[in-house]
């Protein structure tokens, strides 16, 4: 709470964890906000690839109000929210070696009404494969670009969720930029948690997942293996090779013992 702090103060704190949220009540002076990931050992680039950056991800609440928000980069400031912004995510990356912080100013008003600065955040190493960061990220030169043979396969290894289906729609959101994928599942082969439900047609499991605007998905026939990563609760598109695509690619792979991890390919 703001009302703890002396006026024109700047409060100290670390962020340590993969994910969690923020709430500053009657936000007063300042707060630097230090981005400190504990990394796992398998956050490194991939093998001949980039160097390994770390992801941060901001949303806030519909409700955040008096304060703003900036990106703190080798002693710059940039604004990622100001006040009253739309609910929607942005994201940044950055090298180990890079001094970063999020600096969190508190806005002067005449009164003292209540007002709250919360957001939600995620910070992790890169996402291995090819992140798929929504259309508001600071980084995400390349989202649309289909994945590569490589990077299909590190994607069934490493996904937050790898699913065989089809797509039922496409619907656009013009106002957060994003499309959103209705898929019908026929195989559910990994997901962390439960994205995909039973609901559909003949009793298959059935979900959304979304994908910058950008990239004009269009709905089309044949079976897709979809891959992606878990975003604020929301599942993001990564890669989506189709299905004889990728069995093609995965057995040519066990041929020359080239397969990051066993997937089972029927």
């Amino acid at each position: 709470s703001g009302l703890s702090q002396e006026a024109g103060s700047v409060e100290q704190l670390s962020l340590h964890c993969a994910e969690g949220s923020l709430e500053w009540l009657y936000p007063t002076g300042a707060l630097r906000l230090r981005l400190a990931p504990r990394l796992p050992p398998t956050s490194a680039a991939v093998k001949g690839g980039s160097p390994p950056h770390i992801t941060a991800c901001i949303k806030p609440t519909g409700t955040f109000r008096g304060a703003q928000l900036y990106l703190e980069r080798e002693g710059v400031l940039e604004l990622l929210l100001p006040e009253a912004p739309r609910p929607r995510a942005r994201c940044f990356s950055w090298l180990p070696q890079e001094k970063v912080a999020l600096f969190l100013q508190a806005t002067p008003h005449p009164d003292i009404s209540r007002r709250i600065a919360a957001f939600r955040y995620e910070l992790r190493g890169d996402w291995l494969a090819r992140p798929a960061l929504p259309a508001a990220s600071t980084s995400a030169e390349g989202a649309c670009r289909p994945c590569n043979d490589t990077e299909i396969l590190m994607a069934i290894c490493t996904s937050d969720f790898v699913i065989r289906g089809s797509i039922r729609s496409v619907s656009n959101d013009a106002e957060l930029q994003e499309s959103i994928i209705g898929v019908s599942a026929t195989r559910i082969h990994r997901q962390k948690f439960p994205l995909f439900q039973a609901g559909g047609q003949a009793g298959r499991p059935v979900g959304s997942i979304r994908t910058p605007l950008r990239c004009g998905v269009k709905p089309g026939p044949g079976t897709f293996l979809f891959t992606g990563w878990l975003h604020f609760g929301e599942a993001w598109l990564s890669c989506a090779p189709r299905y004889r695509d990728f069995q093609r690619i995965y057995e040519g792979a066990q041929r020359t013992r080239q397969n990051p991890c066993e997937f089972p390919v029927d």
